[in-house]
């Protein structure tokens, strides 16, 4: 059964930093989608950060950021611990959210490229959430 398990999140003082960890089981994260989302109260779920399956040739690992963290959030794999990070730095109060990972095959028909599929933020298969709460 494929599964993602958030973790990594906690309370920080705002231009502090978090690295967040997605660990999968049941699948290898290498050859799926991964994301990063996130959902603040009374707000609608939005993607932050998406890498691409290392299996896609000419856009294999390839990486999608949302404007409002570009510069300033990162993606990355470690394949060897089946786990895709986010850090995240220069963290503000407007940041504080649950954070979701989420995994997608992209061989089916909900994934066309990575940006669509991180910009939908509602197909694949999602974790618990890890909170994140950026105060002073």
């Amino acid at each position: 059964q494929l599964q993602v398990v958030e973790s990594g999140g906690g309370w920080v003082q705002p231009g502090g930093s978090l690295n967040l960890s997605c660990v999968g089981s049941g699948f290898v994260t290498e050859y799926y989608a991964i994301g990063w989302f996130r959902q603040a109260p009374g707000k609608e779920r939005e993607g932050l950060a998406c890498i691409n399956s290392m299996d896609m040739s000419s856009v294999a690992g390839s990486t999608y950021y949302a404007d409002s963290v570009a510069g300033r959030f990162t993606i990355s794999r470690d394949n060897s611990k089946n786990t895709v990070y986010l850090q995240m730095n220069n963290l503000k109060p407007a940041h504080t959210a649950t954070y979701y990972c989420a995994a997608q095959a992209p061989w089916t028909l909900e994934f066309t490229t990575i940006q669509t599929w991180c910009l939908a933020a509602n197909h694949g298969a999602w974790g618990q959430g890890t909170q994140v709460t950026v105060g002073s």
